[in-house]
């Protein structure tokens, strides 16, 4: 099972892979989106050349989340004592308050997360789906995002329709 957790997020990680990962001119401005005081900081844990994840890191930016984007080579290790379910495994996995977010998760889910206080590790979103923050293109299909707990139980959070 191990071996086949890993082989999943490869292939994710893989496919994260963006050539034109260097900072963007949309990054520059975001980066003076004043932070919102009253949420918490996040915790990206990333690898190095994710467009993707950088595309969900200016989401959260620019909802007033200031955001802490870490490089990291071992990114298995920090999902994995992270708690998040091998099904959830994707290309970023963010810490934010206590809570674990795996994923494209849109904002309003992570500040629902956070308002609400749910007894859970944390909330994901499989694989990467076209239409989630990070992942914006045609064709955007609806999507579920998972809570999950410390024992590794799952179950639907939210119901996601980007279309």
């Amino acid at each position: 099972m191990s071996r086949l957790l890993q082989l999943s997020a490869i292939t994710l990680l893989a496919a994260c892979v963006s050539a034109d990962a260097a900072p963007s001119d949309s990054e520059a401005v975001l980066a003076s989106v004043a932070v919102d005081q009253s949420l918490p900081a996040v915790v990206v844990y990333k690898t190095e050349t994710c467009g993707c994840c950088n595309g969900w890191i200016e989401h959260l930016r620019a909802a007033g989340f200031e955001v802490d984007a870490r490089n990291v080579r071992d990114l298995m290790s920090v999902k994995r004592d992270a708690g998040v379910p091998g099904p959830l495994v994707t290309c970023h996995t963010a810490l934010i308050d206590g809570y674990v977010v795996e994923g494209h998760v849109p904002v309003e889910e992570v500040k629902r997360l956070l308002a609400e206080r749910p007894d859970v590790a944390g909330i994901g979103v499989a694989g990467m789906p076209i239409g989630s923050p990070g992942m914006e293109g045609r064709n955007a299909q609806p999507y579920q995002v998972i809570a999950f707990d410390h024992a590794g139980q799952t179950s639907v959070y939210a119901e996601v329709d980007p279309r």
